[in-house]
């Protein structure tokens, strides 16, 4: 009788709780879906307005009086420019961390919207427009519409949560530090402390309602070279009479590429060794003394990482000295490899098939970009997705990529993004505190 009694209270209190989660599941939801209107002005703000990494001030400014209207501590100036807030839960429980970049970049937007971009900056001593080219806003804002439904449920999440807006992602200022490694260097992980951190990134070539993933490596490792090549200057008429650097750093850039296609085994894994800034010379008929070139290394693996950098510097050394011409290479490491913890992608696995739906969460194969959400995840487990933007009614195949003029996010995925990372923050709850 009695082990009946009991029985029969332990599947009362499990449906009670089913239910309380239900309805917790319904209130998200249905919050998510009526700030659809204020995401998408937040949005169009940010992107009319963008701001270059570590100079983000206007928009820090803006999240940082939203985060307030709430009635979160707010921290300031992290990091430069990061803003991060603090939403303590009615009940003990995890200390779950979301995330959110909101620098641009120094492109010229072409997109005709009533929105565009007209910003006008400095990068790096040059004179350039402002574009926020890869989305950024509409991570401000998706994270913004988050942080005001977790608000709303305050007194019924078992936990906390921490909303990181992070500046610098696509790369300080020369000179300067910023970005995700600068905020972990400044305890964004730490008080309280963080046990779990969920990022996204929205992509310009994922249909609109589908989220993206991958456990373990999802995003390579970025390196940047710098290589100077010193030659002898003469005049272009007599080239026999001086070390052409520009005929040497054409070689070099042909000698790079033999490192993937030759020496790396490409049935296990990926890599690129890309040159994308060559300076030189003055005039047309004067060979230059000195040449400068700068790219990036991608790998998806440390000991590839590692044997990459070996040959980078035999091959150019090689080249250099075969010409006559001397060669100074420094390769700077920029992002680690965007690794998702695989027991907690299969843990909220479930969360994400039940927000999108089963067949619109889809496995996706490792990319070549970086993303510096990478160092959060070196420190406590972390899961970062991506969320689908393509523009309606037209073939992905011609969807212009991030980082480019014409690119061009549909606005009608935000609300999946909002009760994704909102539906993670409480699942996530949910199971720790079941422990």
């Amino acid at each position: 009788m009695k082990q009946t009694i009991f029985r029969s209270i332990v599947l009362l209190s499990f449906c009670s709780s089913i239910a309380q989660n239900t309805a917790l599941k319904t209130k998200i939801n249905s919050k998510s879906e009526s700030l659809e209107s204020k995401v998408i002005e937040w949005r169009r703000d940010f992107h009319k307005n963008p701001e270059l990494g570590n100079r983000e001030f206007k928009t820090a400014e803006k999240i940082a009086a939203h985060l307030r209207s709430l009635g979160m501590e707010v921290q300031t100036g992290i990091a430069k420019t990061g803003v991060v807030g603090i939403l303590k839960g009615g009940k003990p429980g995890p200390v779950v961390a979301l995330r959110a970049d909101i620098d641009a970049l120094p492109v010229k937007e072409r997109v005709d919207i009533p929105f565009a971009s007209k910003q006008e900056g400095e990068y790096n001593g040059q004179k350039v427009n402002i574009m926020h080219a890869c989305g950024h806003d509409t991570h401000i804002a998706m994270l913004m519409g988050t942080a005001e439904v977790l608000a709303s449920i305050q007194k019924e999440l078992k936990g906390t949560v921490k909303f990181i807006f992070q500046p610098a992602e696509e790369g300080a200022p020369d000179g300067e530090e910023g970005g995700a490694e600068l905020m972990v260097k400044e305890g964004v992980l730490s008080n309280p402390k963080v046990d779990v951190i969920f990022g996204l990134h929205i992509n310009a070539q994922t249909e609109v309602g589908t989220i993206k993933y991958r456990p373990e490596g999802t995003m390579a490792a970025s390196d940047w070279f710098k290589i100077k090549i010193t030659g002898k200057q003469t005049h272009g008429a007599y080239p026999w009479l001086g070390i052409d650097p520009i005929v040497t750093a054409s070689q070099i850039v042909l000698g790079l590429q033999t490192i993937i296609s030759r020496n790396l085994n490409i049935a296990e894994t990926g890599a690129v060794v890309s040159v994308g800034k060559i300076d030189a010379g003055v005039r047309s008929n004067v060979i230059p003394e000195e040449l400068n070139m700068y790219g990036t290394i991608r790998t998806l693996d440390s000991k590839v990482q590692d044997m990459i950098h070996k040959r980078v510097k035999e091959v150019v050394s090689s080249i250099a000295e075969s010409a006559g011409a001397k060669a100074d290479i420094v390769i700077t490491k920029q992002t680690l490899v965007t690794y998702n913890d695989p027991n907690l992608t299969e843990k909220m696995l479930p969360t994400l098939k039940a927000v999108a739906g089963k067949d619109k969460v889809l496995l996706t194969p490792a990319v070549m970009g970086a993303e510096d959400f990478s160092f959060y995840q070196d420190k406590i487990p972390g899961l970062y997705f991506f969320l689908g933007g393509a523009p309606k009614g037209k073939p992905i195949s011609e969807t212009a990529p991030h980082h480019t003029p014409d690119f061009y996010i549909d606005e009608s995925g935000f609300v999946l993004g909002v009760k994704t990372m909102a539906n993670l923050t409480v699942d996530y709850m949910e199971m720790q505190t079941k422990k």
